[in-house]
Parts: C-alpha cells; structure tokens; sequence
C-alpha cells in the first residue's frame, strides 16, 4: 500500500507519458524478436502489441498536441 501511496505523489504531463510510451515500445520492439525466436511469444501477439503501443502513442501525441494549443 505505501508503494501506491507514493506513485499519486508524481504529476505527470502528456509529454512525459508519451515518452514513456515511446520508450517502453522501442524496448518491445528490440526483446520481442528475440521472445518470438525462444518461443516465449508468437509473431502474431509481438505484431499486435507493438501495434497497440503504437496506437496508445499516437494518442498521446494527438493529446499533448492539443494541450499545448491551450
């Protein structure tokens, strides 16, 4: 629980999210070859993963777009 407590101390912006994103998917797209190749993951849920970070990134970048026009 003190661990949860913490996290809602941090204010994080749309820039800071999206980066976060775009990290974690460049991480994805360098283990998940390997993950495939070991049979730890198919081709087809590292195709549709990596899809999905890319998606969530996008919106983010839509998001962060909009919140420096305001």
């Amino acid at each position: 629980m003190a661990e949860s407590n913490r996290m809602n101390t941090f204010d994080f912006s749309l820039a800071d999210k999206l980066a976060c994103v775009e990290r974690e998917y460049r991480l994805r797209k360098e283990f998940y070859p390997r993950w495939v190749q070991i049979h730890r993951m198919t081709q087809h849920k590292a195709d549709k993963e990596l899809a999905l970070m890319a998606s969530i990134a996008e919106d983010y970048r839509k998001l962060a777009g909009q919140d420096l026009l305001l």
